[in-house]
């Protein structure tokens, strides 16, 4: 069994930072990732990786940026072993998902095989559907020797809440569209569909437990959605407002049915739906509120999600 007061712990994923302190294991944190910024207490601790990527440029940049260095073969986050070694942690938790989300699992394999003081356990997160993020939790849960139970069942407590209420009503389902980048497009894939269909909406053209298709502007004029909710990955509220301007200066953009009944919406997709954490039921909340006002009103509007 390992006393958490032994425990000293690496989170290389906003969302696992997010999970552990969701755990109670906060003070167990002595290093995070260089995006790591939630709960706002862990902002302190010493940053172990860096990015190759200059997030100040253009979205279409980043993703040329992104798409450059993936063929070089060279990972987009570099992670600090000076600062592994200083820290010695018991377990670094990373992600075997995503090469553009966070440093990749052989990354830090190859980083702690440097360590000299310390043999870390490693936790490497893959979530695709919600039900391996509820696995992830329960998986860190185990291995840091803590309970799951309360923290799982309020989460699945206020999904159920949500689902009930929205059955409870007879309604047309609305088509959304979700976007998880401006330029070139992207739309969202992984849990966000699921969310989407527990908030009472369709999702349109990406597949729950998928990756993040691109697509053309034809093919969005062609569904014509009622809905299009922009949550661009790693994008804050007021950047979202700024990065939508390429979607508004499209020539089809006037067309859409979603933008004349103005149903687009923008979300701080940073803090909310590209973590797969606890954080993703105030994500089905929030989207809850945006396709039915009339159900519900949790007060996200203003700091989580806006009209565009």
């Amino acid at each position: 069994m390992t006393h958490s007061s032994n425990l000293r712990i690496v989170s290389l994923l906003p969302s696992a930072t997010e999970i552990v302190a969701g755990l109670g294991l906060a003070d167990a944190l002595v290093g995070r990732s260089h995006e790591c910024d939630y709960p706002a207490r862990i902002k302190h601790l010493p940053v172990c990786t860096k990015a190759r990527l200059d997030t100040a440029k253009s979205s279409l940049q980043i993703d040329t940026d992104v798409q450059t260095l993936l063929q070089s073969a060279l990972s987009i986050y570099q992670i600090k072993t000076d600062v592994l070694q200083k820290l010695q942690p018991t377990h670094i938790i990373t992600q075997d998902l995503c090469d553009v989300c966070a440093v990749s699992f052989t990354d830090v394999q190859k980083a702690v095989a440097k360590l000299t003081c310390s043999n870390p356990q490693i936790i490497s997160l893959r979530p695709n559907k919600l039900t391996d993020i509820w696995a992830d939790i329960q998986r860190v849960a185990q291995t840091l020797d803590v309970e799951s139970k309360p923290l799982l069942d309020r989460l699945k407590d206020r999904l159920e809440k949500c689902r009930r209420k929205i059955q409870s009503v007879p309604r047309k389902v609305p088509t959304v569209v979700a976007i998880e980048w401006t330029k070139p497009i992207m739309i969202a894939g992984n849990w966000i569909p699921e969310l989407i269909e527990c908030a009472g909406g369709k999702p349109l053209f990406a597949v729950a437990g998928k990756n993040s298709p691109y697509l053309k502007w034809e093919e969005i004029l062609k569904a014509d959605p009622d809905y299009m909710i922009i949550m661009p990955c790693g994008f804050n509220l007021e950047r979202t407002k700024r990065e939508s301007q390429a979607l508004i200066e499209n020539s089809y953009w006037s067309n859409l049915k979603a933008v004349r009944s103005d149903k687009v919406f923008i979300t701080d997709g940073n803090a909310y739906f590209n973590r797969p954490s606890q954080r993703l039921i105030d994500s089905l909340e929030i989207l809850a509120e945006i396709i039915h006002p009339e159900l519900f009103d949790f007060g996200y509007k203003g700091t989580a999600w806006d009209y565009l």
